[in-house]
């Protein structure tokens, strides 16, 4: 099931200046790179933007849901909003406070989605066009006991604007949730995507994130384990060349015994491009017999390129199993060479390593990703 949206239209102008038109908005003065969570996040990108609101369509306006999912009326999902905001310590995070304060002056659609048996799979462009200005989405999930659902978003930019999407899901016991996200901008365009998500004991999250071609991504995945006993599967992946950012900070809290985590990030930067991952991952005392395993690797194509990666790992609990590594590395001599020697050309050799790199995570995506060529959009036609 795939909805494409038709094109963004925007509004007029909504005041002077940049940084101080987004103060307003977010109700909050922009981060600092004195802030720890933003010292590697230049928000340049963002500042030049044209000061203005753009209206995007509503991509679940011309799709039939499948059985198993409904759509929730502002009125339904009202009790639900802003618990997995609160529960995941988010919901005074900046780009919270920005995607709310545009989305309530622009009455931007919420998509608000109760999953209530097997719903099978589901497609949503998420479009912020070729039109200059701030484009906001706000999404909601509630799983209902032993429901299940795969999904699929995909925010782009054709155009100079910044696409703000925050999403909030609810699992509750014995669900299943498989969901992707792949996000492709240019170089003049920025993302912001926060999702928090809360699980109940029994159910089981499959999430992963691929971004491109923005010029800044901050990407911000939060997960709570209310109770443990869940499973949560996190992959990442962020390409970024020219003078991109790509920015990724995850959470994961584990609020009761036997909770299981598999992450793998990765990242390739080239050219002047820049690369950052912070992963945390909090076991209190209460979280006892967890099971928690982290990874980041990163592949580094420049000499001016940079990668910034920070693991962390806060335990309290003493019956745990918990591990964390991080490389940077480059393509390495030896399997160019393996490859050239069975007359693989040497530009040939060095995208089928990216290609493999990038592939352990491309798989985790939803089925419905392979239709749209994400490694071919990721590494180009070479």
């Amino acid at each position: 099931m795939v909805a494409t949206p038709t094109a963004p239209t925007s509004t007029g102008r909504a005041g002077a200046g940049d940084a101080a038109w987004l103060a307003t908005l977010a109700g909050a003065p922009l981060p600092s790179r004195r802030q720890e969570d933003w010292r590697f996040t230049d928000l340049k990108a963002l500042t030049a933007l044209e000061p203005q609101m753009i209206t995007p369509a509503d991509p679940l306006a011309a799709v039939d849901l499948p059985a198993g999912l409904e759509r929730l009326s502002s009125s339904s999902a009202a009790p639900w909003l802003g618990q997995a905001l609160a529960a995941t310590a988010s919901a005074e995070h900046w780009p919270v406070l920005l995607n709310s304060g545009a989305s309530a002056a622009q009455a931007c659609p919420l998509l608000a989605l109760r999953v209530f048996g097997a719903a099978g799979s589901l497609d949503l462009h998420l479009d912020a066009g070729s039109t200059a200005g701030l484009a906001t989405f706000r999404l909601l999930l509630v799983l209902e006991p032993g429901s299940s659902l795969e999904l699929l978003l995909r925010p782009s930019s054709s155009g100079p604007n910044a696409l703000s999407l925050v999403s909030e899901v609810i699992l509750a016991p014995g669900a299943e949730l498989k969901l992707g996200s792949l996000a492709f901008g240019t170089e003049e365009s920025c993302l912001f995507q926060h999702t928090a998500v809360v699980q109940a004991a029994g159910s089981r999250l499959d999430h992963t994130a691929v971004a491109g071609g923005w010029g800044l991504a901050r990407l911000e995945p939060r997960i709570l384990q209310r109770d443990g006993q869940a499973f949560s599967r996190l992959r990442g992946l962020q390409v970024c060349r020219g003078a991109e950012l790509a920015d990724t900070h995850t959470w994961v809290r584990f609020d009761g015994p036997e909770g299981e985590l598999d992450q793998l990030h990765k990242a390739v930067a080239d050219d002047q491009a820049r690369s950052v991952f912070n992963g945390a991952v909090r076991v209190p005392r209460a979280a006892q017999r967890t099971n928690a395993a982290q990874l980041s690797r990163s592949l580094l194509l420049s000499d001016r390129a940079r990668i910034d990666t920070k693991p962390e790992l806060e335990i309290v609990a003493d019956d745990v199993k918990c591990a964390h590594g991080a490389t940077v590395s480059r393509l390495q001599s030896e399997e160019l060479f393996y490859l050239r020697s069975r007359g693989i050309a040497s530009d040939q050799a060095a995208q089928l390593l990216q290609r493999a790199f990038c592939e352990e995570v491309l798989r985790d995506l939803p089925a419905a990703a392979a239709s749209h060529g994400p490694l071919l959009t990721l590494l180009g036609r070479a």
